[in-house]
């Protein structure tokens, strides 16, 4: 069985074509609850609100993102956080006929007209806890397709006392019951509790208000501000009609720098001294902003570069919002698929438990230099055997086609066909003379540049050959020594040839020396013998 958003079942029954929200005149006008907005009036607003009806709240937060810039700007940078990415709609499995839902889902989502304005307004969720499509199905041939998706005013919702959720239309003033299938019902859960109190503008509301206040009296302060103060004196004896003219003087004077009062009437100037309430109302009114922005996007220094701290410390605080992102997309696609996907499954194939999904690309972007030289490693210094598709689908490098030419290592070659090396040319006969001859002259001036260094006299060739037999014998000294002591533990040279052919008598020999030592030995040995026989030939 299918259960909906409001936990009850879904029928499999055609769906519904007509309109049943139509938007009205209702919907264009306001109660303006902003208007004088005190504590007590956003109190009670609320608690209209937590008792189901919505109607005076959602006419506030409406008005909250109009009048504040600051606010708008900020709940316009987080629903563009997820407008602007890219998705997928997935198979729910490799099997024929999920791809073939698939393909056929991704088609009309992908095909449908405004679909970031659709997106737009469901996050509309963020800042007011719930918002609403309402869905206008039609047929194309034997399919059921979605022809428009058309956002619907919060206002016109409401829980009745038993909390079921109605809409109210122009043939049910007192509200109907939402059908299942025909509204997409866009939640978001800023905090826990019922929908109507889940939304961002909800916790801003506050300093909404507060800067509201500040807001205005600055506003009253700029106008006045180094202007002094105008000090109006009547006699004991001044009449009413004396105090009003005179109250009317001081205004002309200070709108119109111009005035007349009675003669025995007097008019005192005060300078102002406000210099040290300059920065209070501008002080608290970017203390609310970023309160606001706290509440929006989850840190400050994205938006208050100027004044909040380093470029190092905005890109940390900028992955706290990357979270709000992904939680924000996902929320968004699981809607998708609850109040859209699955009803065009259902009404087009009967099917329920196979659903294609739709998968938003809110992963932070890779660091694609640092993983190249990771990779570099893992290949080229490690070995790691890495199938070559994986890295195309990585690096999100088309692979290249028969025909086409690639470059690699700085080389071009086309890919598809067989490197083609050059043959060796063939010389003719009169080339290979003419090379014999260039080859012969080159050789003979060679020989000529060499008989012109320097020969050694036969003296110093003496002297290197005795020093080289004096450093031999006591190499061979050395190599031999040990087999001086067998040859005293040997009575003939049978008993000797014996041991030399033993392996274990040998290493004995010389198991005093380290294996490394013996090695050096060996090869300094063998070295100096083949010097001393090539002084021999010589000789």
């Amino acid at each position: 069985m299918i259960i909906d958003v409001h936990g009850k079942p879904m029928t499999t029954k055609k769906p519904i074509t007509r309109e049943i929200a139509i938007s009205s005149v209702r919907d264009k006008l306001s109660t303006y609850p902003s208007n004088g907005l005190t504590p007590q009036r956003l109190a009670q607003i609320f608690r209209e609100a937590d008792a189901g009806d919505v109607y005076r709240q959602m006419e506030l937060f409406e008005e909250m993102e109009a009048k504040d810039a600051h606010l708008f700007s900020q709940m316009q940078t987080r629903k563009n956080a997820v407008v602007g990415k890219d998705f997928d709609i997935l198979p729910f499995s490799d099997q024929k006929q999920d791809k073939r839902i698939a393909e056929f889902i991704g088609d009309l989502i992908y095909n449908m007209e405004s679909l970031e304005d659709i997106f737009t307004d469901l996050l509309d969720a963020i800042g007011k806890g719930f918002s609403i499509g309402e869905v206008i199905w039609g047929y194309d041939g034997k399919y059921v397709i979605p022809e428009a998706v058309k956002w619907r005013h919060q206002k016109n919702f409401f829980w009745d006392h038993e909390d079921i959720f109605k809409v109210i239309t122009d043939e049910m003033p007192m509200g109907m019951e939402v059908p299942p299938n025909k509204f997409i019902i866009h939640q978001y859960k800023a905090r826990s509790g019922h929908p109507s109190k889940a939304g961002v503008l909800r916790v801003v509301a506050w300093m909404y208000l507060f800067k509201n206040y500040n807001v205005k009296d600055w506003v009253a302060f700029c106008e006045t501000f180094g202007m002094p103060i105008r000090l109006g004196k009547y006699g004991p004896n001044a009449s009413e009609d004396d105090k009003a003219k005179l109250m009317e003087a001081l205004i002309m004077i200070g709108s119109d720098a111009a005035g007349i009062i009675p003669e025995n009437a007097s008019i005192e100037f005060k300078e102002s001294s406000k210099t040290s309430s300059i920065n209070v109302f501008e002080s608290l009114a970017n203390f609310c902003n970023k309160e606001m922005s706290k509440a929006i996007l989850g840190q400050t220094l994205t938006t208050e570069m100027g004044t909040s701290g380093s470029y190092a410390a905005s890109q940390t605080h900028d992955g706290v919002r990357q979270d709000l992102v992904e939680a924000d997309c996902k929320a968004l696609a699981q809607t998708v698929l609850r109040d859209l996907i699955r009803p065009l499954v259902l009404f087009n194939f009967g099917e329920t438990k196979r659903l294609p999904y739709i998968k938003f690309h809110c992963e932070p972007p890779e660091d694609l230099e640092k993983t190249a030289k990771t990779y570099q490693v893992l290949i080229g210094e490690i070995g790691l055997p890495v199938a070559t598709e994986y890295l195309y689908d990585k690096f999100g490098i088309p692979k290249p086609e028969d025909g086409q030419e690639v470059v690699q290592m700085g080389q071009r070659k086309t890919v598809g066909e067989e490197e083609v090396k050059e043959e060796p040319k063939k010389e003719t006969e009169k080339e290979l003379e003419e090379k014999t001859d260039e080859t012969q002259e080159k050789e003979a001036l060679e020989l000529k540049d060499t008989e012109k260094l320097p020969k050694p006299n036969q003296e110093t060739i003496d002297k290197l050959a005795d020093n080289a037999t004096g450093e031999s014998m006591k190499l061979f000294r050395k190599m031999f020594k040990p087999l001086e002591k067998l040859l005293d533990q040997t009575e003939n040279l049978e008993e000797l040839q014996e041991k030399l052919q033993d392996k274990e008598v040998l290493r004995g020999l010389y198991k005093e020396m380290e294996s490394d030592e013996l090695e050096d030995l060996l090869g300094s040995a063998m070295f100096m013998a083949d010097l001393m026989g090539r002084m021999l030939e010589d000789a």
